[in-house]
């Protein structure tokens, strides 16, 4: 007998525009004080500052606020642990730099374009309709469409910037062995969806995804292992981080609805502010003076610009991964601890 798709029901309850759906039953962390029982603030005991986060445009680690969801363990969300700078840092780089040779881009398929981002101003005037056909860059790994297989042939270096700022996040939630290898950034505009899916191409699918999301708000849905489970919806805000580990992992998800957000978190200006270099060391960038210069540059308004109007109306996600096990170093390698 045929499983129910509960799934694409509430998917394209929330995807209508007429009727426009009712948002009383969706997920918010904008109000803390109006957290259903769905949602518990979490207190992770012990935590060790780390002098990493500012480098990468983040609050300090002991004020970032956890939230777990109880009718989907394993999944949890930070929420904006971002500065205004670090919004604007990341935001910029996944427009200006991810998007360049050799990463994978969905138009590569009608033209290969070894800087998008600057064919779309090649004239002097933004070119909006090719900013809006890319829809997504591999990193790393590169994704692979159609057989959803990772291979050591399809890979590139993975950003030494996005590997530090995972290995941020992971340290704060335990995981001590996670490694960036594979990322696809998504970019949404307001007419943009996202079916609904499982991400179950990587050999380690015990390692968490963590989803980082910038720019206009999203519903996300996120149910059960097949599609008869009826998903809940959350509001995902920009500078959101999304972690889906454990039983969450290889559940069911989706984005049916783009929202415009009231909120620009990068242009607030009690929280913009400059970095400083000092002795901290990083794991994975090797230029720490050039990173410090790529994140204040994006200080002043005048540089901003051209990034600012593209988020008006558009959402970015980054959602990094990663492929192998802990013993692997590649896809080939098949040497795993005695048990």
């Amino acid at each position: 007998m045929e499983s129910v798709d509960n799934f694409k029901g509430i998917f394209k309850y929330y995807k209508s525009n007429k009727p426009k759906p009712s948002f009383d039953d969706v997920i918010s962390l904008v109000d803390p004080s109006k957290l259903t029982d769905k949602v518990s603030k979490m207190t992770l005991s012990n935590i060790t500052e780390d002098n990493r986060a500012a480098l990468l445009g983040l609050r300090k680690t002991n004020e970032w606020e956890l939230y777990s969801f109880h009718d989907h363990p394993g999944l949890f969300l930070i929420k904006n642990p971002f500065t205004a700078l670090g919004q604007r840092y990341w935001i910029r780089k996944c427009l200006e730099t991810y998007p360049r040779k050799p990463n994978k881009l969905n138009i590569d398929i009608e033209t290969l374009l070894p800087d998008w981002w600057a064919k779309c101003f090649e004239t002097g005037q933004c070119n909006r309709q090719l900013q809006k056909k890319l829809r997504w860059t591999t990193l790393g790994y590169h994704h692979n469409w159609d057989t959803k297989i990772y291979t050591d042939e399809n890979k590139t270096p993975f950003p030494e910037d996005l590997a530090e700022l995972s290995d941020v996040v992971a340290k704060y939630l335990g995981y001590s062995c996670f490694r960036a290898e594979a990322a696809i950034v998504n970019y949404y505009h307001m007419d943009s969806t996202l079916s609904a899916h499982t991400d179950h191409s990587e050999v380690n699918l015990e390692a968490p995804l963590f989803s980082f999301s910038f720019g206009q708000t999203a519903i996300f849905l996120i149910g059960g292992k097949d599609k008869s489970r009826e998903p809940s919806a959350i509001l995902v805000n920009s500078g959101d981080v999304m972690i889906m580990s454990k039983e969450a992992r290889l559940c069911y998800h989706a984005v049916p609805k783009i929202l415009s957000s009231e909120l620009s978190p990068w242009d607030d200006k009690e929280d913009l502010c400059l970095i400083s270099d000092d002795d901290t060391l990083l794991r994975f960038i090797s230029d720490k003076t050039l990173l410090v210069s790529s994140m204040n540059k994006n200080y002043k308004d005048s540089v901003w610009t051209k990034f600012r109007d593209y988020m008006k109306e558009s959402r970015i996600n980054m959602n990094v991964r990663q492929v192998l096990n802990e013993t692997q170093n590649s896809l080939t390698d098949y040497h795993f601890n005695d048990t």
